[in-house]
C-alpha cells in the first residue's frame, strides 16, 4: 500500500500544483478507488493538502501572482468554518457526503462552463464578505475531503471576474488556512491516518513543484478547458463510486 500511496500522492501533487487545488477532490476517490472508507480517505486528503498547499503557495509567492490582503481575510472566513468540519463530520452519514461531493462538483464544472476567461474589470471585495464567503467553503469543503479552491476559483471567476490564474493562485492560498483548520477538527474527532497522510503528503510536493513550473507555460484558454476536463473525470468516478460500487 505504500508504493500506491506514493504514486497517488506525486500524481495528485502535480494536479494540485497545475490546476491550484488542494487535490481532495480527485485523492478522495482514488482513495476509495483503494478500499478506502469516505471519511478516512476525507482524513488521509486533508493531512495531503496542508502539505501541496504550503508549498504550492511558496511557489506561487516566487512567481508574485497572487493577492495577499484579499487572500487572507478569505483564508480567515475558511480556517473558521473549516474548525467545525469534524463535528460536521462525525453526524453526517457517508452516503450523503458522497451526495455532497457530486453537487459540489457539479456547482464547479457548471460555473466555469459558463464564464469566458477573458479578462474583464474585477469587483472589489468588501474583507466582511470575502470572510463570510470563506467560512460557509470551509465548512462545507473539508467536511467532503477538499480545500476548497475548487470552489473559491469558480466564485471569483464567475461572479467576480478575477482573471483565472490569480483566482487559481488564490485559491490554493485559501487551502492553507481550511486544511489547517480542517486537519486540527479531524484529529480532535479521530478521523486522521496519519501514517498514510505523511506517506500522501510528502510524496505529493514532487508533483506540486513540476505542476506549477507547468501550469506558468498554458494559456488562460487551455488552462481552462484542461480544468474543465478534471472536474468531468471527478464527476464520472463519483458517479461510479455511488451508484455502481455502492
Amino acid at each position: 500500500m505504500v508504493i500506491e500511496l506514493s504514486l497517488v500522492g506525486v500524481f495528485v501533487g502535480f494536479l494540485s500544483g497545475f490546476f491550484g487545488i488542494g487535490g481532495g477532490m480527485i485523492l478522495v476517490p482514488l482513495l476509495m478507488a483503494l478500499g478506502i472508507d469516505i471519511k478516512e480517505a476525507v482524513g488521509i486528503s486533508v493531512m495531503q493538502m496542508v502539505f501541496s498547499s504550503l508549498f504550492g503557495t511558496y511557489l506561487n509567492y516566487k512567481k508574485n501572482i497572487f493577492r495577499f490582503n484579499e487572500g487572507f481575510f478569505l483564508g480567515l472566513g475558511g480556517f473558521l468554518g473549516a474548525f467545525g468540519s469534524g463535528y460536521f463530520l462525525t453526524l453526517v452519514d457517508s452516503k450523503i457526503l458522497e451526495y455532497l461531493f457530486l453537487s459540489f462538483l457539479i456547482f464547479a464544472f457548471y460555473r466555469f462552463f459558463k464564464k469566458s476567461v477573458e479578462n474583464t474589470q474585477e469587483k472589489k471585495l468588501p474583507q466582511t464578505l470575502l470572510f463570510f464567503v470563506g467560512m460557509f467553503i470551509g465548512l462545507f469543503a473539508i467536511s467532503i475531503g477538499v480545500g476548497g479552491s475548487i470552489l473559491v476559483t469558480p466564485i471569483l471567476v464567475g461572479l467576480f471576474h478575477f482573471e483565472l490564474k490569480k483566482a487559481v493562485s488564490m485559491g490554493l492560498f485559501f487551502v492553507i488556512f481550511s486544511s489547517l483548520s480542517g486537519f486540527l477538527s479531524l484529529s480532535i474527532f479521530g478521523h486522521i491516518d496519519y501514517v498514510s497522510g505523511f506517506i500522501v503528503g510528502v510524496s505529493s510536493l514532487i508533483g506540486v513543484f513540476f505542476g506549477i513550473k507547468t501550469a506558468h507555460k498554458i494559456d488562460g484558454k487551455r488552462f481552462k478547458n484542461l480544468l474543465l476536463v478534471l472536474y468531468f473525470v471527478v464527476f464520472v468516478l463519483i458517479i461510479k463510486e455511488i451508484f455502481f460500487n455502492g
